[in-house]
């Protein structure tokens, strides 16, 4: 296929999508619309910044005649930033297909859906309420960056991806823990004891645990001694005394303590911008393939109920 015919069916992709259409760049996930369609070019408004840019049509013809050229798929990293929203147009095209997960881009024999369109619908809209919380946007990025990176083998991680893992595992912990705090208080309330309560995922029991502190140190030197038990013998010292005399003296602290250094990572700082941006890509994409997915998922459950129901309802010998 020509390029001349390649550009005349993508110039008729974009001209059939609805306005509100919106498409995202594969690498840095920035949402952008197709304002305008013209005979050598493509005009698309990205979404934040607001910001308007011509595509053209020579470029896109390079594009191609990369993808043609490549053995296999061609590598989008091999892109630089400023051409990053031209893969996701040219993916409008029936013929050219974006792996997000490999990061590559394709030109197939048979045609084949975008996978980054997604139009507006009031009704997956009105179905869908994503939840105000931070674990649930720390869970999606950490689910979305396992799809993507082979953690059987952290070994073989670069570091970069490594970091990328580590912040968000303790950003999910962190959240999840707040999280779980909260709703065992409520739980609290409702839950008695020697009466699990079950859920579909498991279940919960109400426990007890004593905590113990002691009381004033005289008291309880004084009660002890009543009962035969000398004063040296449950006196020791205590290392926050000690600290305190170090504090006013020459002594070193390696003079009275053990040493010994240990050295662990910790998370040092969040780069939430990046977040954002990556999440909110990624409840695009969510969206884009919400409703063929969806409407695929309930069909498998109704078949699957009516499969249960053919199995475990009542015939008698005569309807046999």
């Amino acid at each position: 296929m020509t390029f001349a015919s390649t550009w005349s069916d993508l110039l008729a992709e974009c001209e059939a999508l609805e306005d509100d259409a919106t498409l995202i760049t594969p690498l840095s996930e920035q949402r952008f619309r197709i304002t305008d369609v013209q005979e050598h070019r493509v005009i698309v408004e990205f979404v934040d910044p607001e910001e308007s840019r011509p595509l053209q049509r020579e470029q896109f013809e390079t594009l191609v005649g990369r993808v043609r050229d490549s053995v296999t798929e061609f590598e989008l990293d091999r892109l630089p930033p400023e051409a990053d929203p031209y893969p996701a147009v040219l993916s409008l095209h029936p013929r050219f297909e974006i792996d997000t997960q490999a990061g590559t881009l394709s030109e197939t024999d048979d045609p084949t859906p975008s996978q980054l369109v997604r139009g507006s619908s009031s009704d997956s809209d009105e179905e869908r309420t994503e939840p105000d919380l931070a674990v649930y946007s720390d869970a999606l990025l950490l689910v979305d960056t396992l799809e993507r990176y082979d953690v059987s083998e952290l070994e073989a991680l670069e570091t970069t991806s490594l970091v990328n893992l580590y912040t968000l595992l303790s950003d999910v912990q962190r959240d999840a823990d707040d999280l779980r705090g909260d709703v065992a208080d409520v739980l609290l309330d409702r839950v008695h004891h020697d009466q699990p309560v079950h859920g579909q995922f498991g279940s919960v029991q109400r426990t007890g645990r004593t905590y113990r502190s002691l009381r004033d140190e005289d008291e309880v030197l004084e009660t002890l001694e009543d009962a035969g038990i000398p004063r040296e013998r449950v006196t020791s010292v205590d290392s926050a005394k000690v600290d305190e005399a170090l504090e006013v003296t020459e002594v070193a602290p390696s003079d009275v303590y053990d040493l010994e250094e240990r050295e662990y990572v910790r998370k040092a700082e969040v780069d939430e911008q990046e977040k954002e941006t990556r999440l909110q890509g990624l409840k695009d994409r969510l969206a884009a393939t919400e409703g063929n997915e969806a409407e695929e998922l309930r069909e498998e459950i109704e078949e699957l109920e009516r499969r249960i129901n053919d199995l475990t309802s009542f015939r008698s010998g005569a309807e046999v």
